[in-house]
């Protein structure tokens, strides 16, 4: 049994649909697959009504936008199968408005720069998103005959960190989300530690049992840190996850439903903590 812990849908900055991740998963031979988006779960019905029909299991899930107190760096944390997911719901509500707040200010300088490209454009493209994200952006630019790489250098250079249409976004303390997430009753897993250097804050969640695994088969994992964080989630008896961390055609790199699963005896200890 194997299965996709991390995938993204139109419902943050991902460009398929609930089902058709469904439909990927199938076709790749997955048992069960996660829609995590970025903090909304306002896909996960949709992929369960298409599932039903079918052989494939769905774990309920969302990743979270927080910020290390400690570092001041990023830090993703993935929360699955919350049995009181409405605990969830205001941090949720909160992120998602203070990135359409950030969003629109950018989306409003941009068309200061490129008049062809309107904040309407921009809004269409996130309609069924719970807010703005970058990808909706640079298809608004795209589309305009702007680029022809959403995802290349422009986007850097106009809404990266050091970009000239860049407004920050505030995020919350990844410690209060993780508490939020046990009130929630869901499972805590640290996304992509390799990203944003996260390994000496799993190692303080992991002494202090604040986490129940760590997303170890990620690409944006390189090999060392692969090996460490297999080598905490021994040392801890933590959870060790993979996956995609699908987007469709909203990415920068090619990375399909199933690029990276949870396998077998990962996956069998993993369900067996649903229980």
């Amino acid at each position: 049994m194997t299965g996709d812990l991390h995938c993204h849908s139109i419902y943050s900055d991902g460009s398929a649909t609930p089902e058709q991740i469904g439909k990927y998963a199938l076709r790749k031979g997955l048992d069960y697959i996660a829609l995590t988006d970025h903090d909304t779960m306002n896909g996960v019905a949709r992929l369960e009504a298409y599932a039903r029909a079918t052989s494939l299991r769905v774990i309920p899930g969302v990743e979270c936008t927080t910020k290390d107190p400690f570092s001041g760096r990023p830090v993703h944390v993935l929360c699955y199968a919350p049995k009181r997911p409405l605990v969830l719901k205001p941090v949720l509500d909160e992120t998602s408005q203070r990135r359409q707040n950030a969003k629109l200010a950018m989306a409003e300088k941009i068309q200061q720069l490129y008049p062809a490209v309107t904040v309407e454009d921009v809004l269409l493209l996130s309609h069924e998103s719970a807010s703005i994200f970058e990808s909706h952006i640079m298809m608004a630019l795209a589309n305009a005959g702007l680029t022809n790489q959403p995802f290349g250098p422009l986007l850097g250079e106009l809404i990266g960190k050091q970009g000239s249409c860049y407004v920050p976004i505030h995020y919350p303390d990844t410690l209060d989300v993780i508490d939020m997430m046990h009130q929630a009753e869901g499972i805590v897993v640290i996304a992509h530690p390799g990203q944003f250097d996260s390994i000496d804050l799993i190692r303080r969640l992991a002494r202090e049992k604040r986490i129940h695994g760590i997303e170890c088969m990620h690409y944006k994992n390189s090999p060392e840190v692969t090996k460490t964080c297999r080598d905490i989630a021994a040392s801890y008896h933590l959870l060790v996850t993979g996956g995609s961390d699908f987007h469709g055609m909203c990415s920068k790199s090619v990375h399909p439903v199933g690029f990276h699963t949870t396998d077998e005896e990962n996956s069998r200890q993993f369900l067996e903590h649903l229980q």
